[in-house]
C-alpha cells in the first residue's frame, strides 16, 4: 500500500539528518578523490554515466538515503505512476508522459483508450504528414516544397522543444538529417513573432500551432499575428499551419489548419518534449527516424529509473542527493552548467521543468508544508558561464551545487590543434579543472585569493551529444524532479502559481480592475 507522507513524518529523514557531514575538500584530494571518481558512478541510458564522486556524500549517507527512498516508497509511487494511478491530485489526473516512449509496465487505459497505442498512433500520423512534406506532396498554394517549420507555443510548448531542436541542429546537419530549418515564436511580445517573420521565407514555411486547450491567450494572439502577415502577403493560411492540440479543443477539426495532431492531459507542458508537441517539429526538421532514436534514449533511461536499486538507479540517486543538499544541508538553488554549446538552451527548460513541478509549498493534499522544496535553478553552457556567475559559485556566501554536463566529442568533429591541443580538449579541460576547484580550493593568506572548496558537484558525461543520448538526458532530469517531488509529498504534475497572473492580465484588457492594478495598466498604457 502507498502512503503519502510528509518528509518529517518519515524516521529515515531524521536520521539522514544526524549523519555527519563530508569534508568535501579532504576527501577529493589526492589518491581517495581518484578512487571517488572511479567509484561514485552509475551508468546512465545511452552511454551516459552519472558520476556524484565531487558531492559530499559518503557511505554512510548514500546508506540514509537509500533508506530514506525505502521508507518513501519511491519506486512503488513511479510504478504507480506508470501504470496509470492518478498521481497528479490537483488536477485529478493520470501523469503518462512516460508511455510518450514506450511500456514501462501494464496497459493503461484511460477515457476507453489504450494510450500507448494512442500516442504511437499520433507518432504515426505525425511520421507520414514529415514524409509527405519532406517529399514535397504536402506543399504551398504553388505547390513549392516547404522549407522552413515555424512553432508556435509558450512554455512548455516551446522551451523543451526549442532546447531539442538546438541541441541537435548542427549535428543534423552534419550527418546528414536536417530536413528544414526551425524556429519559435513564444513571447506574446510582438517583436518576438515579427523577428522570425522578418528572418524566414514566410511563403515557403510551414507553422504549428501548440495549444492543448486551444484557449492559450499568449499563443493565439500570436496565431493571429502570423495568420495577418500570411494574408497581407496574398498567401492562404490554412495551407500553412498545423495544431498539435488536445482532441476536444476547438483548434482539432477547425478548416483553418491543414492537420490535426493530438496530444492529452495527462501530459503536462513541461514532460511533453516526447509527445506530439516536440514529435511535430522535430520530425518535420530532422526526419521521424531522428524522433525515434531520441524517443528510444528517453526510454533507456526510462527503464533505468524504474529499478529498485538506487546504486544503479542514477535519476533516484540524482534526486536523493540534490535532495540532502536542499534539505539537509540547505542550499538554496543548483546550477546547471552544460559544456556543450549545443545545450545552451537545456538549463532554461530545465527551469521549467523542475521549478514550475517543485516550487510548491503545499503538500499534494493542499496542507501547508514545514519544511523548503525545490531549489532555484539557473545555468549557461561553459566556459561562457566561467566568465559570468562563476565568481559567485567559488566564492559567494552561498554554497551552490552544480550538475556539469560534458561529451568528450563535439558534434561536428571538426576541430583544429591549437597550441598543442583541440578545442574540444580545452573545453573539457576547464570542466575537469571547476570541478576539483570546487571541489577541493586553494589556500592563499590573501583571502581576496582564498578558495575554500567544498563546493559539490556532479557530472553526467557521454561520448557524443545524438538524439539518444539527448532523450536519455531529458528523461534523466524529468525522472529526477519527479523523484524529489515525491520525497517531498508535492504534487509535481499541477501548476497553480502559473494562473493567477493570466486571470488578472485578462481583467486588465476587459478593464475590470481597481486599486493598484489599475494604477499599473495606466501605467504601461492600457
Amino acid at each position: 500500500m502507498i502512503n503519502w507522507k510528509n518528509l518529517d513524518e518519515l524516521t529515515s529523514y531524521g536520521e539522514l539528518r544526524k549523519t555527519k557531514p563530508v569534508d568535501l575538500a579532504r576527501v577529493m584530494t589526492g589518491d581517495q578523490g581518484a578512487a571517488r571518481v572511479a567509484n561514485y558512478q552509475i551508468p546512465m541510458g545511452a552511454g551516459l554515466v552519472y558520476n556524484f564522486a565531487a558531492k559530499a556524500v559518503d557511505d554512510d549517507i548514500l546508506a540514509a538515503l537509500e533508506k530514506l527512498a525505502g521508507e518513501a516508497q519511491l519506486s512503488e509511487k513511479f510504478e504507480d505512476l506508470y501504470n496509470g494511478d492518478v498521481v497528479n491530485t490537483g488536477e485529478k489526473r493520470l501523469v503518462l508522459h512516460h508511455l510518450t516512449r514506450g511500456q514501462l509496465g501494464k496497459d493503461v487505459i484511460a477515457d476507453g483508450v489504450n494510450k500507448r497505442a494512442f500516442y504511437e498512433e499520433q507518432q504515426k500520423r505525425i511520421a507520414d504528414f514529415a514524409g509527405q512534406v519532406h517529399a514535397g506532396k504536402i506543399a504551398n498554394g504553388a505547390g513549392e516544397k516547404f522549407t522552413t517549420v515555424v512553432q508556435i507555443g509558450i512554455g512548455g510548448s516551446d522551451l523543451g522543444p526549442r532546447a531539442m531542436y538546438i541541441a541537435l541542429e548542427n549535428w543534423a546537419k552534419k550527418t546528414g538529417n536536417f530536413k528544414m530549418e526551425a524556429k519559435f515564436i513564444s513571447n506574446v511580445d510582438p517583436d518576438d513573432a515579427s523577428a522570425v517573420l522578418d528572418a524566414i521565407d514566410v511563403a515557403h514555411a510551414l507553422f504549428i500551432l501548440v495549444s492543448k486547450s486551444g484557449t492559450t491567450l499568449e499563443t493565439l494572439t500570436n496565431q493571429s499575428f502570423v495568420m495577418d502577415a500570411l494574408k497581407k502577403r496574398g498567401l492562404d493560411p490554412a495551407k500553412h499551419m498545423i495544431a498539435v492540440t488536445s482532441e476536444t479543443s476547438p483548434l482539432a477539426k477547425s478548416s483553418d489548419y491543414l492537420a490535426a495532431f493530438f496530444m492529452d492531459d495527462y501530459i503536462g507542458g513541461r514532460y511533453s518534449s516526447t509527445s506530439a508537441v516536440g514529435g511535430a517539429v522535430l520530425s518535420l526538421a530532422f526526419g521521424p527516424d531522428v524522433f525515434a532514436r531520441f524517443l528510444a534514449g528517453a526510454h533507456e533511461e526510462d527503464v533505468l529509473a524504474a529499478g529498485t536499486d538506487v546504486r544503479k538507479n542514477p535519476a533516484m540517486m540524482d534526486a536523493l542527493i540534490g535532495f540532502y543538499e536542499r534539505s539537509v544541508l540547505g542550499y538554496p538553488a543548483t546550477a546547471v552548467l552544460p559544456y556543450s554549446q549545443a545545450l545552451s538552451r537545456f538549463p532554461a527548460h530545465l527551469q521549467q521543468l523542475d521549478m514550475e513541478s517543485n516550487g510548491k509549498s503545499v503538500n499534494r493534499f493542499g496542507e501547508p508544508l514545514s519544511y523548503v522544496t525545490g531549489p532555484v535553478i539557473f545555468g549557461e553552457p561553459g566556459t561562457n558561464g566561467q566568465h559570468s556567475f562563476y565568481q559567485l559559485l567559488h566564492q559567494g556566501t552561498d554554497i551552490v551545487p552544480l550538475q556539469f554536463v560534458g561529451f568528450r566529442k563535439s558534434q561536428l568533429e571538426n576541430d583544429v590543434v591549437i597550441q598543442g591541443s583541440t578545442s574540444q580538449q580545452k573545453l573539457c579541460a576547464n570542466v575537469a579543472a571547476q570541478i576539483v576547484a570546487f571541489a577541493c580550493g586553494k589556500q592563499n593568506e590573501n583571502l581576496n585569493k582564498n578558495f575554500k572548496g567544498g563546493r559539490p558537484s556532479s557530472i553526467i558525461i557521454g561520448d557524443q551529444l545524438t538524439p539518444e543520448s539527448l532523450g536519455a538526458l531529458l528523461a534523466h532530469f524529468e525522472n529526477k524532479v519527479m523523484f524529489q517531488g515525491f520525497l517531498w509529498n508535492v504534487n509535481s504534475f499541477d501548476q497553480e502559481g502559473v494562473q493567477l497572473g493570466k486571470v488578472l492580465a485578462k481583467a486588465v484588457l476587459a478593464h475590470e480592475t481597481d486599486g493598484a492594478l489599475t494604477a499599473y495598466s495606466k501605467l504601461l498604457g492600457i
